[in-house]
């Protein structure tokens, strides 16, 4: 069968996807300059411990294209997903240092990043689940989350008709409702809710001593999002 350069081109971004944290300042959060209002661990933020899934993330993607790579090089099941895979993939390598600068750059990206690798596990086929659509589906998971936290904190620090707290009382109920809707719609991927899933922990561990309210919504998030994802298990 025909080789393409889809698969080193998979390869080579997920390297630069991975590898952008080590020439790039860690990001903490949008800095007070960057917003006229400073968003310092805004309510809508996982706890930090959370994001140590990023090292899961980067470690599975570049497995998987390498598995991709040396077994699955011609496979025309894995053409879609690598397309939409590397396209998440191109706009995330320069994200960190996108950030940096531009808060609503970065929320603009993170949606784009979210949106693409929703895709890419849409089209992953199922057989393939430990090597292609697991990895991918974890990836898009976080990114959802990710997405609905950046532009939350935007509109919070730009003063848009909510302070932080107010935008993490929409945000939260809009990523449940997002994170629902896509995982029916992936039905096959239950690491994607899952992984949302443990956003959700995180935001609910973030504010149990200051806004125990709001930890409640999150967990009963959990619920809602998990029994979202284990039904999709069953049907797997």
């Amino acid at each position: 069968m025909r080789t393409t350069f889809l698969p080193w081109i998979t390869l080579i971004l997920s390297l630069t996807f991975a590898g952008a944290p080590l020439v790039t300042p860690p990001f903490q959060g949008f800095d007070g300059d960057q917003l006229p209002v400073p968003q310092d661990s805004p309510p809508i933020e996982p706890a930090g411990y959370a994001f140590a899934i990023w090292g899961l993330i980067y470690a599975w993607l570049i497995l998987s294209s390498l598995y991709g790579l040396r077994v699955r090089r011609d496979d025309p099941a894995w053409t879609a997903p690598r397309i939409w895979l590397s396209a998440s993939l191109l706009i995330g390598t320069p994200w960190l240092w996108v950030a940096q600068h531009s808060a609503i750059w970065a929320s603009i990206l993170i949606v784009l990043m979210a949106a693409t690798a929703v895709m890419a596990a849409k089209q992953a086929p199922v057989w393939d689940r430990w090597v292609l659509l697991a990895p991918v589906s974890v990836y898009a998971g976080w990114l959802t989350a990710a997405s609905f936290v950046s532009v939350a904190s935007t509109l919070a620090g730009y003063g848009i008709l909510l302070d932080a707290a107010g935008w993490a009382w929409v945000g939260i109920p809009a990523a449940l409702a997002t994170a629902v809707a896509l995982q029916t719609w992936l039905g096959k991927a239950p690491e994607y809710g899952l992984t949302v899933c443990w956003a959700l922990v995180a935001v609910a561990v973030q504010n149990w001593d200051a806004r125990t309210a709001l930890a409640l919504l999150a967990a009963a998030g959990v619920v809602l999002v998990g029994a979202t994802a284990l039904r999709s298990a069953r049907l797997a």
